[in-house]
């Protein structure tokens, strides 16, 4: 969780909103908010009441919005 998301492989698999299940490329992120590029557009997704599996070094990791409700800098500090 201490890595850089951005350019990372994703995908939505628990949401209490159906619209927000999709997969795709993480192109921005903010404290609370991932910008998802699927399908040639580009879809804000927050963190908050969300599960996500990230495709990172050809493994699948899934993780909590929650615990990764941080800035992208503050991350590594936080996290240990």
């Amino acid at each position: 969780m201490r890595q850089e998301f951005i350019g990372l492989d994703i995908e939505v698999v628990e949401s209490s909103c159906p619209g927000h299940l999709l997969h795709g490329k993480v192109v921005d992120e903010t404290k609370n908010m991932f910008a998802i590029s699927c399908q040639g557009r580009e879809r804000w997704i927050p963190k908050s009441g969300h599960e996500f599996v990230f495709t990172y070094q050809g493994e699948r990791i899934r993780v909590l919005g929650s615990e990764i409700q941080h800035r992208p800098e503050d991350r590594i500090k936080r996290i240990r």
